[in-house]
């Protein structure tokens, strides 16, 4: 007679498959933000330490994969700019923020061609992951001006803008530290006159 499994080993397994999604979504991020080209679905279970039969398991195309590192990404950028906040004066909660987002924009590296073509399908939304980060922006803009340590008038389209045009011209300097003194130099601008 067959017994049956406990709640606790149903439990276990989910407790598992979760770890492993958490595993396989961390290693697709590195290999997407340090590959010049797409990294095949084999090479991020290499990556995750997982059979590619896992990673299918839980993304069955390498578009859910895709959407789902992106996703996760603008989850931890406006999750950020709150925690940021909490632990950090506003100028200096931005200014982290802005790391934040250079990672976020880095992770998008080898993902380019797949995020293009779910952009263009309307698999992803631009306009609503436009939002998320203004709001994100907003937040820190706003606890700034009532701290009185970044100024009233900055607008976080602007600043969004700025960090966007900073990251694209230093990623083609070929000179890594450009991009933190562009940023630094963004915050000095954005400071009380």
């Amino acid at each position: 007679m067959a017994t049956e499994p406990s709640p606790g080993a149903h439990q276990q397994l989910r407790a598992d498959a979760a770890r492993n999604r958490e595993t396989v979504l961390a290693a697709a991020t590195r290999a997407f933000a340090t590959s010049d080209t797409e990294p095949s679905m084999r090479a991020i279970a290499r990556q995750a330490g997982v059979g590619v039969a896992t990673v299918f398991r839980h993304f069955p195309t390498r578009e859910a994969l895709v959407d789902a590192v992106y996703q996760d990404q603008v989850v931890r950028l406006t999750a950020g700019a709150r925690e940021l906040l909490a632990n950090h004066p506003p100028a200096q909660a931005l200014r982290l923020w802005m790391d934040l987002f250079a990672e976020w924009q880095a992770t998008k590296h080898g993902m380019t061609d797949t995020l293009l073509a779910m952009i263009d399908s309307g698999e992803i939304s631009l306009a609503h992951t436009r939002e998320q980060l203004l709001s994100a922006i907003t937040t820190i803009l706003d606890a700034g001006a009532t701290a009185g340590d970044i100024r009233a008038d900055a607008r976080a389209g602007d600043v969004s803008a700025s960090i966007l045009g900073m990251l694209a011209v230093a990623a083609k300097s070929g000179e890594p530290a450009q991009a933190g003194r562009l940023l630094d130099l963004l915050m000095d601008g954005l400071r009380p006159r």
